[in-house]
């Protein structure tokens, strides 16, 4: 049976844009709620017309573009590993981040638990949620459709016990749309790991600096900096590889460690202040946009100004609104049918009771 709010878009436009041809449409054709006698009204047959007439218009879920790329899978990670091609990957927090990490050609889409910092303004991740880190996926979801989307399970998700991680971990998946998941630690979260992954569920592990232990590292600090915790770290990657994780982010340790975590293991490696001979890289997107005026770690290069461009746009908008040249009487308002439909109007106006 065809589906209510289905037809070819060419069939759609043209029966729009020359009604005399609509009633020949099939009752099936009209728009979710269009009583009997809006049938022949273009714009219920083809909802596209009214579009223009939105201040804010539901938007489409993706680009020709990212609908156009092939799917990013774990396997396909795998495959770039293989052919020691570098691997890419960049924060996401909501639609519209998604959407750009998409059209931009990312191998992984990661929504990460930074977003507390760079999208709620906390000053730290544990206070997110697992309904949180949902809520932010299914939004990027929505965006991105060509990327990996790894989400992070947040403090307090996967610690307890590997039943209760894999549990969460399942929500991340089918509430959240996750493809996969992050955890933060290292060889103590080997069986939590292997439990996961046993269910079927991709994990990307993390080592090095895990920013869910900023209290018990002493705040955010570069790790392995000396032989023997070099050593730890090596040892963590290697249990975490065990334990069945497909990659892993190797965080703020000098860049000889993740070169050597590196070559030992079988599996990529995500460096993220880490130095250039990791399998791949991964940035918050925020930071390397340059949104916000604040601190950023060396490790950060910064590809833009984009936080003064939109300053700068959001100050020529209250100008204008104030000085009285937006909106313009021309180009951003709009008329009546008809002259009639003026004169009418005034005449409504005259006699109007309140």
């Amino acid at each position: 049976m065809a589906r209510l709010t289905s037809f070819p878009r060419c069939t759609a436009s043209l029966r729009c844009h020359y009604p005399r041809l609509t009633p020949t449409l099939p009752v099936l054709h009209r728009a979710p709620g269009a009583l009997p006698h809006q049938l022949l009204n273009p714009a219920v047959l083809c909802p596209a017309i009214q579009s223009r007439s939105y201040s804010s218009r539901p938007v489409t879920a993706t680009s020709t573009e990212a609908e156009a790329r092939k799917k990013v899978t774990v396997n396909t990670i795998a495959s770039l590993y293989r052919k020691k091609s570098p691997i890419t990957v960049l924060t996401a927090y909501d639609y519209p981040t998604g959407l750009l990490v998409d059209r931009g050609h990312c191998d992984i889409c990661l929504v990460g638990d930074s977003l507390a910092m760079v999208a709620l303004g906390l000053p730290n991740t544990s206070a997110l949620t697992v309904d949180d880190m949902i809520y932010h996926s299914k939004a990027v979801a929505r965006g991105c459709t060509a990327a990996l989307r790894v989400v992070d399970m947040p403090t307090g998700s996967f610690q307890i016990s590997p039943e209760e991680a894999l549990r969460n971990a399942f929500r991340l998946m089918k509430e959240g749309e996750a493809e996969a998941v992050k955890l933060e630690g290292g060889a103590e979260m080997a069986e939590t790991v292997k439990r996961i992954t046993q269910a079927g569920i991709p994990v990307m592990g993390h080592i090095g600096l895990t920013p869910q232990h900023e209290n018990a590292l002493g705040g955010f600090r570069v790790q392995g900096k000396t032989a023997k915790k070099a050593e730890k770290i090596l040892r963590d990657a290697l249990a975490l590889q065990e334990a069945g994780c497909f990659s892993m982010v190797v965080e703020c340790v000098p860049s000889p460690v993740a070169e050597t975590i590196t070559s030992m293991l079988s599996v990529p490696t995500i460096g993220i202040g880490a130095g250039p001979k990791t399998s791949g890289q991964v940035l918050v997107t925020m930071d390397m946009f340059g949104v916000f005026d604040r601190f950023v770690p060396k490790f950060c290069k910064t590809y833009g100004d984009f936080g003064q461009s939109m300053t700068g746009a959001i100050e020529k908008f209250v100008q204008e609104v104030k000085d009285g040249s937006f909106p313009d009487p021309e180009s951003h308002t709009y008329a009546m049918a008809s002259p009639k439909e003026v004169e009418e109007w005034a005449i409504v106006v005259k006699n109007f009771k309140p």
